[in-house]
């Protein structure tokens, strides 16, 4: 048997949207990813959604927007969790904001709220909360501390897709959110990002950053930036600097189909986590996630305890050999990465739980189809291997 990191969501109405996109011979961003952009924004309940060409520009434009309106300046310090993708730190260092980490949960592998508002310095500006691996943060402690020290709540949802929290959805709780639709995510653009907002303005300056700084997609109406009537002039007039993370026209009408099966993919793999927590009792020396909310679950991470410590290289191996693919929990301690010396940040206190992670974790797929049958295989190959 073989157990992938993730299986495929497309059938034959992924197909057909793209003939249908060849077949009008429109293949740069158009109408299909407009509606795309409309559809998301219904769906999780949020006023604008921008699509961009991943998860990782989704974030990127979140952070441009928040420096180029003025609500974060060079030097302004965001709190972050130890834990998580590099492109939740890049584009902050990118644009010359500094990084404040903090360590996570053991049982949520979220950032540790209990050490939140300790962490929070006259610098601190914004937090920006990670939903790790499907699993929603506790967005009522966050909240009221943002609230309280008037910071800015971001949040990364490029991994939680479908996760609720108290019944709203995850991505929706910050000034602006950010959603993955690459493959192996909860719905699948080929490569695809989102970045949703109930600001207005904001929603213009991503607009205008996500295609070259110009101001061509921008509303007559604009907030940030009155159009001349002149459409040549407005065609290549550059109000600020840019880049090019626009998406392509199929993929917004991919993810016109793929929305429609969002609910049962959630619902799936709500129930794949079931039998599997349930197959995690069974076992000594290991735990798992622990679910806050309603967690997509992205997939099943697993860290180790008691005697087994030290032992993931074995383990790894182990479930390699019998082809099981399995990652480290995201980046691990992403302090510990090299790239971190390119980056202006510090610490608050210890990552004991990051560095736990780091060392003694590890995950392995969840599907949007019933995948009990890999689980039962997984927890045979590694009930032989723990101790």
């Amino acid at each position: 048997m073989i157990y992938k990191l993730s299986d495929n969501t497309w059938d034959e109405k992924e197909f057909e949207a793209i003939n249908k996109v060849i077949e009008s011979n429109m293949f740069t961003m158009g109408i299909k990813v407009k509606q795309f952009e409309d559809a998301f924004s219904k769906k999780v309940g949020s006023k604008y959604a921008l699509m961009s060409n991943s998860g990782s520009s989704a974030n990127l434009l979140a952070i441009a927007a928040l420096v180029y309106s003025g609500k974060l300046s060079k030097g302004d310090e965001v709190i972050v969790p130890a834990v998580s993708w590099s492109t939740t730190y890049f584009p902050l260092t990118q644009f010359n904001l500094s990084i404040r980490f903090v360590d996570i949960d053991k049982h949520t592998l979220n950032i540790d709220v209990n050490q939140l508002e300790e962490a929070i310095t006259e610098k601190t500006k914004a937090i920006f909360a990670v939903n790790l691996l499907g699993n929603p943060n506790d967005y009522d402690k966050i909240s009221s501390l943002c609230e309280q020290h008037n910071l800015i709540l971001l949040e990364d949802n490029c991994e939680s897709l479908g996760g609720k929290y108290k019944d709203k959805e995850l991505g929706t709780f910050g000034l602006l959110g950010t959603y993955s639709t690459f493959y192996s995510h909860h719905i699948c653009t080929m490569e695809g990002g989102v970045t949703v907002t109930d600001d207005e303005a904001l929603y213009h300056y991503m607009l205008c950053i996500r295609a070259h700084g110009w101001t061509r997609n921008l509303p007559k109406d604009s907030q940030i930036y009155s159009k001349k009537s002149d459409d040549f002039y407005e065609s290549f007039n550059f109000i600020m600097p840019g880049f090019n993370l626009r998406p392509i026209e199929m993929e917004g009408a991919i993810g016109l189909e793929q929305l429609k099966k969002l609910d049962a993919i959630v619902l799936q793999r709500r129930k794949n986590a079931e039998f599997f927590l349930n197959k995690m009792n069974g076992l000594n020396g290991i735990r798992a996630q622990k679910e806050i909310g309603q967690s997509s679950w992205f997939g099943f991470a697993m860290i180790l305890e008691g005697a087994n410590k030290g032992n993931r290289d074995k383990i790894v191996g182990v479930l390699k050999e019998n082809n099981i693919e399995v990652r480290p929990i995201v980046a691990g301690n992403f302090t510990r990465n090299e790239a971190i010396k390119y980056m202006q940040h510090s610490i608050y206190g210890e990552l004991i739980n990051a560095d736990e992670i780091h060392e003694n974790g590890f995950f392995v797929g969840n599907y949007c189809q019933k995948n009990e049958e890999e689980i039962e295989y997984l927890f045979g190959i590694l009930e032989g291997a723990l101790l």
